[in-house]
């Protein structure tokens, strides 16, 4: 499990999902909301299957 989310694109995640997360919490959003556990541990993680699947990398080259 190589990392392939980096920078701005892991921040986005993290911050979507727990935007999703929070809204479904207060009702805001039905049970869909609860999808936001995927970017919110696709972000944590730095690790995106999709991405591995399709060979994009958003992390820069250290």
């Amino acid at each position: 499990m190589k990392a392939n989310v980096g920078g701005i694109d892991r921040i986005l995640r993290i911050i979507v999902g727990i935007a999703l997360i929070a809204a479904t919490l207060t009702g805001a959003l039905p049970v869909w909301g609860w999808i936001g556990v995927i970017p919110l541990a696709t972000g944590l993680f730095s690790f995106c299957p999709l991405y591995s699947l399709i060979g994009v990398c958003t992390k820069k080259s250290s």
